[in-house]
């Protein structure tokens, strides 16, 4: 049976040690095994962290114990210091929220970025097709006169060398090309 595996964070409060003791305990090699996964990141196995001498669920070390105040002052016993820790933990976590912020707005810039740049690539390609289309379409020859419009004989240019040449317009008229009569 394998033991689980627990993120930094979780390690730190299951040995009562900081993230940073795990952090530099890892980096130190002395939790083998630990890997870094792409969403939770970098994960320990309680294994390791038995075989470096941590105990699981090892209690916090005990505040200072302050004198009990007097009665009627209003001060509560340990209450700066548990103050005192909460304002800590509370700036640690809006400062870890602001650069989370921050790295998730530069992914969006970078994303934005990303989307005009093959916009532009897109447009650019649609703009050589059209150039493409256009001379394929000017190297193409024209379709047959009777593809153009069935029924229609006698009218336009006629094929040189055929028999229209000697056609006479209507009114005894001669072509204007100077077909035979």
């Amino acid at each position: 049976m394998t033991r689980p595996m627990l993120t930094q964070r979780e390690a730190a409060a299951a040995c009562g040690v900081s993230r940073s003791t795990i952090r530099r305990r890892r980096e130190a090699g002395e939790l083998p095994g630990s890997v870094e996964d792409p969403v939770r990141g970098w994960m320990i196995p309680v294994d390791a962290l038995l075989a470096a001498g941590f105990r699981l669920n090892a209690p916090a070390p005990p505040d200072d114990i302050s004198p009990a105040p007097e009665a009627g002052s209003g001060a509560v016993p340990g209450g700066g210091q548990d103050a005192a820790a909460l304002r800590a933990e509370l700036d640690r976590v809006r400062a870890e929220h602001a650069l989370a912020l921050a790295e998730a707005q530069f992914e969006q810039r970078l994303a934005a970025a990303e989307v005009g740049h093959l916009r532009a690539q897109l447009a650019e390609r649609g703009e050589r097709i059209a150039d493409l289309q256009r001379a394929v379409a000017a190297l193409t020859p024209a379709p047959a006169r009777d593809v153009l419009a069935p029924g229609a004989e006698g009218m336009g240019v006629p094929e040189q060398g055929g028999p229209e040449l000697a056609r006479e317009e209507p009114g005894g008229r001669r072509p204007w090309w100077g077909g035979r009569p």
